[in-house]
């Protein structure tokens, strides 16, 4: 009798509910992945780090070489959104102004209005993010840390979801820009897309051979607003151990202290591994986190949030380098 009274306690009611949810969101994640997987060919672990950083109210820098997709992929997951969705090309003339908004006088109400910008949007894409000036750039911070924009001392709240997938080109020097650290941090990842595999780009071409009018569309969205909001809500009953949870400082903190690195990661790094962790053990159908969860999330948490010293950049060596590193050395929690 004690057994059925505990089997019907709020606890484990909200547990079996949130259980019940997790496999409705892998569904929709699987789902999500074969539409953008029949276009895009060998980006699986990118788009999963898309999803997570969209349900965890994130933004995205996706780094890549030109044409291998960084574009496209975004515009197909917000296709994949009933949301709304806005591009905004960063240009070097591109003013403040361009992205937020501003005041118009109205010669009828005899009255100033704000004329929203762009970014009042639910999923932006930002293609060539580091090619605006740092007085273009600066205008985001705001709107990514604190989900509004000020404009003549009056605050505008965005509406939810909001997410900012941005793009930039790594090799790319003449009429770029470089990003401040502090603007970099406000990105929860940094995807470093690279080179299809053979099989990859082989199977790529076959496709486009055999359908040379193949649509670069998604044919109906699959998630909705309030979905993404009843998905949000399960993810804060995803449990996590304290040992993970001290792991999680351990690798944070060596990121402090290590001799190859001029720049350690930040405590909102800390942040981004807990929650991002969360969303992937939901994404696979899991109410709790474990160790690969953590160690899946780190390298786009971290390889913009740290930096090398210049002696081991021109070794050849990457921030993911370092991160896999650190994370060797720390045991694994039981």
């Amino acid at each position: 009798m004690e057994e059925m009274e505990q089997s019907a306690t709020p606890e484990n009611s909200s547990q079996t509910v949130s259980s019940g949810v997790f496999t409705e969101l892998n569904e929709d994640y699987q789902y999500i992945q074969k539409a953008i997987g029949e276009i895009v060919i060998g980006n699986e672990s990118v788009l999963q780090y898309l999803m997570i950083a969209l349900l965890s109210k994130g933004h995205v820098l996706l780094e890549g070489m030109p044409g291998i997709a960084k574009t496209l992929t975004a515009k197909l997951l917000a296709q994949c959104v009933d949301t709304d969705f806005k591009r905004i090309q960063f240009t070097p003339d591109l003013m403040p102004s361009d992205i937020l908004g501003t005041n118009i006088y109205n010669m009828k109400s005899q009255e100033f209005e704000y004329n929203r910008g762009p970014i009042f949007s639910n999923l932006i894409l930002i293609d060539e993010i580091n090619r605006a000036p740092a007085k273009t750039q600066a205008a985001l911070f705001e709107v990514m840390e604190e989900l509004q924009v000020t404009v003549d001392g009056k605050a505008f709240q965005m509406e939810s979801p909001f997410m900012i997938l941005a793009t930039q080109n790594p090799v790319e020097q003449e009429g770029t820009y470089r990003l401040p650290e502090a603007q970099l941090d406000r990105f929860m990842f940094k995807i470093n897309m690279g080179y299809p595999t053979i099989e990859h780009e082989l199977k790529m071409l076959n496709n486009k051979h055999r359908n040379a009018s193949s649509k670069e569309t998604i044919d109906q969205p699959i998630l909705s607003p309030e979905k993404i909001t009843k998905y949000q809500e399960a993810i804060k009953n995803v449990s996590i151990k304290d040992s993970l949870l001290q792991y999680i400082v351990e690798i944070i903190q060596k990121t402090r202290k290590h001799p190859a690195l001029f720049l350690g990661a930040s405590p909102r790094a800390s942040v981004a591994v807990l929650e991002s962790a969360k969303v992937n053990a939901a994404i696979e159908g899991r109410d709790f986190v474990t160790p690969d969860d953590i160690r899946f999330v780190l390298p786009p948490v971290l390889n913009h949030r740290i930096q090398l010293t210049p002696e081991k950049e021109m070794e050849g060596l990457q921030a993911e380098d370092i991160v896999l590193e650190i994370t060797k050395s720390i045991p694994v929690p039981r």
